[in-house]
């Protein structure tokens, strides 16, 4: 039985939107504007729940009702966290050191329920997943890099696109190395007493 419950992706990420179709889901769009730059922790998993509690708190003032997902993504290597790459060199030079080694991506998501102008509730989790890169040759790399796609995407690669064969294994949830944890977002929706059958549209 369908839910009539308005469901607002707080993320401008298309890889996050087609996963939320694909599972029978049919979000808005609106994007958060929030400046990450401005956002600090001093753990990368602690970072990530943060950004994706801004994002949503950022679009639930927005809203009158809604359930409103706020998600984001850094992977962890080497103790740093890494984003977007800043340019191409930035993405050859992590491409060359990410090479036949292992990181973990984090991926933060939150669910606010707005009801009436009030978020009446909240849930943060953040799920991590170890992604083990193959060893890449030179001409594998430049030719990644030339398709433009690391530059767009947390890490600098995918596992949903051209970036695929360059993943080895994962240890973990492969939705949310995508960008958002459908299994995560069905123990959110739980908590407020849906489940997400309820919000499929088809």
């Amino acid at each position: 039985m369908s839910v009539e419950r308005r469901l607002v992706l707080a993320s401008a990420s298309p890889a996050r939107l087609a996963l939320l179709r694909q599972a029978g889901l049919n979000p808005e769009v609106v994007v958060s504007d929030v400046d990450e730059t401005a956002v600090r922790a001093p753990r990368v998993g602690e970072l990530v729940a943060l950004l994706a509690a801004a994002k949503a708190t950022a679009v639930a003032k927005q809203e009158t009702d809604a359930l409103v997902i706020g998600a984001d993504s850094l992977l962890e290597f080497r103790g740093q966290a890494l984003g977007k790459p800043a340019d191409v060199k930035d993405a050859r030079d992590r491409w060359q050191r990410m090479s036949g080694k292992s990181g973990v991506l984090h991926t933060g998501q939150a669910l606010f329920d707005i009801q009436d102008g009030e978020v009446v509730g909240r849930d943060v989790a953040v799920v991590s997943t170890v992604v083990h890169f193959a060893t890449m040759t030179p001409a594998e790399v430049e030719a990644y890099l030339a398709t433009g796609e690391p530059l767009a995407v947390a890490g600098a690669f995918t596992l949903d696109g051209l970036g695929a064969p360059f993943v080895r294994r994962i240890e973990g949830d492969p939705a949310a190395v995508v960008g958002l944890s459908l299994a995560t977002l069905r123990t959110q929706l739980a908590k407020r007493g849906l489940t997400i059958t309820d919000l499929w549209q088809r």
